[in-house]
């Protein structure tokens, strides 16, 4: 299935052709005058110099082939040399039918599937997610939808953070808490089934044992022994750890949960751990390592570099693996277990020099392809003082916080527009919190990924605006229409195009492919974000100009039907695409 610019590139390329002029590619666009055209060619332009001829009489000579295409309703030559082309009302119809019957809503797979890796989330053990977590989740879950629906083999990866310093802390803590513990003896063990610890005793003890670990080097030397002794493998140590894990990572898939966040494998640090030893032993097989003042690092400046590159830091002068090293290790590990073409790290984009280090290495020591490692990274959330977004007491907020508080402004919205009064209490309050999810989602995605945004949650959460719960509503309407048109007898037929505002409609529902085509291709959800927002837009228009159940006749009452139904079937597809979920009524 090929959309209308596609369509219109492939005849646009066959006139100059035949013209004689060889283009290494066509170039249509949309029209940025659509009371002028629906799309428009430059090609005239770019070949005229080679040519040497006036881009004009080019674009002259190119309309003249063009103009006796069934497809086109006129084309016309503009300004120095654009070829304007306005599509025939027959086409349009034909690609909105296309569209209600694709399996993709107009999209098109991918020619050769790939298997990708998607690692998002990031999330540690002992810590409860907080604002920060909620751009690499969000982002990373969308793309991660975007790859497996144009029809790459995708995994959606956590990379817990259960390893390291962090744990050696919580146990250092938990011995002064309770030094008869049983998890401290230096035994084999048996060692309890039930936890020691809470959820909140976590939370409690890790803030406390980092502060006192930056003020008491003792304390500090504790931790750092005893985050020794559990990586050496003391069985003791390793129980404890194991019961810090489980109780995180409860906690963490209810707030994903919440969040509509689904991961296809929890592995994290720990995971890698094994691996370790033997890839720096291979490393320094390979005459990578290089010995810097006590420590071993991988040297991965470029010539060409327009800045110094520091090294990677493999093993540092204590003998310990560093953050970069796991990271490497973890590369290792998926090659081996998933074997992946790609692999995507979305991650803030303050961590970009810190993967490059890491991909550079993964390439020197035969790891991963040119290519196939990106970061895919993004910019903070901020507050209305432009920094990263704070509480009013200048803590860091709580994921399940910020969840409460949208759900609880959603809930306010909805009885300001008189909208879920009807609902039993079960389904308005799944309503609220979808509303509330479709407010943050949305108004993260909505931006480019690189760029910060700032959190206004009144904003976020109207039903007016560039705004999650105004595609929400405008879906919900749609859905309210077509109950009423089923209550009726009335059934949707064969799309016609007569009105201007059922061709305005037909050319949005068109334009999905593109943007699901950019999205893919850029790594960036905000094209569908924007799609999915003038969808809506023009399908208001249209609801407005061309009456449907009080359509003048059968025909034209089947045909709006079906612009209705396709249009529902895009929209939901395009939020399902940014992890958002429509409720049924409102």
């Amino acid at each position: 299935m090929t959309d209308l610019k596609g369509r219109l590139t492939q005849a646009v390329a066959a006139a100059f052709a035949a013209e004689g002029l060889a283009l290494e590619r066509a170039a249509v666009s949309v029209s940025d005058r659509p009371d002028l055209a629906d799309f428009q060619s430059n090609s005239a332009l770019v070949i005229a110099k080679a040519a040497r001829a006036n881009p004009r009489e080019i674009a002259g000579r190119v309309a003249e082939r063009l103009a006796g295409d069934a497809d086109l309703a006129s084309v016309e030559v503009a300004g120095p040399g654009f070829v304007n082309l306005r599509v025939a009302d027959r086409l349009l119809a034909e690609r909105a039918m296309e569209v209600e019957a694709s399996r993709l809503a107009g999209a098109a797979p991918v020619a050769e599937p790939r298997r990708v890796m998607v690692d998002y989330g990031g999330p540690n053990v002992a810590k409860p997610m907080h604002v920060g977590h909620l751009r690499a989740s969000i982002i990373g879950e969308s793309i991660k939808r975007i790859f497996r629906f144009r029809g790459d083999e995708v995994l959606g990866d956590a990379h817990f953070g259960d390893w390291g310093f962090q744990m050696g802390l919580l146990i250092t803590a938990l011995a002064e808490r309770d030094s008869a513990s049983p998890f401290l003896a230096e035994g084999a063990g048996p060692f309890p089934a039930a936890s020691p610890v809470s959820l909140k005793d976590l939370e409690r003890l890790y803030p406390t044992a980092a502060a006192r670990a930056k003020s008491e080097p003792e304390f500090r030397e504790r931790a750092r022994r005893a985050t020794a002794e559990l990586q050496a493998g003391r069985p003791g140590y390793r129980a404890l750890w194991a019961h810090f894990v489980a109780v995180s990572r409860g906690a963490l898939q209810r707030e994903f949960h919440a969040l509509g966040v689904e991961f296809d494998l929890w592995k994290g640090e720990s995971d890698a751990d094994p691996l370790i030893a033997g890839m720096v032993d291979e490393l320094a097989g390979k005459g990578l390592l290089v010995e810097d003042q006590g420590a071993r690092i991988i040297r991965v400046v470029r010539e060409g570099d327009k800045r110094e590159l520091p090294p990677l830091l493999v093993v540092s002068s204590e003998g310990s693996a560093m953050y970069g090293t796991t990271d490497l290790a973890t590369i290792v590990d998926r090659r081996r277990s998933f074997d992946p073409a790609l692999i995507l790290y979305v991650v803030d984009q303050r961590q970009a020099d810190h993967f490059e280090q890491v991909f550079r290495a993964a390439g020197l020591a035969g790891y991963a392809a040119e290519g196939a490692l990106e970061h895919i990274g993004f910019g903070t959330m901020n507050g209305a003082d432009g920094k990263p977004f704070k509480t009013r007491e200048g803590g860091v907020l709580k994921l399940y916080d910020l969840i409460s508080m949208a759900t609880g402004k959603a809930r306010e919205r909805l009885h300001e527009a008189g909208l879920g009064a009807e609902l039993p209490t079960a389904e308005f309050e799944a309503t609220a919190h979808k509303v509330a999810i479709a407010a943050l989602k949305f108004a993260d995605l909505s931006n480019h990924r690189t760029t910060a945004y700032v959190f206004d949650l009144d904003r976020f959460t109207s039903f007016e605006g560039r705004t999650g719960p105004y595609l929400l509503y405008q879906a919900v309407r749609i859905k309210s229409l077509l109950r009423r048109a089923e209550a009726e007898g009335a059934a949707a037929g064969q799309i016609l195009v007569r009105d201007p505002a059922e061709r305005e409609l037909a050319l949005a529902l068109d334009a999905f492919a593109a943007a699901v085509q950019d999205a893919y291709d850029k790594r960036a959800p905000s094209f569908l974000a924007e799609h999915a927002y003038r969808l809506a837009q023009t399908f208001s228009r249209f609801y407005a100009a061309c009456p449907v159940l009080a359509a003048p006749d059968e025909a034209l009452r089947a045909s709006r039907l079906a612009f209705a139904r396709t249009t529902l079937k895009q929209l939901t597809c395009a939020l399902d695409l940014l992890g958002i979920e429509t409720p049924e009524r409102m």
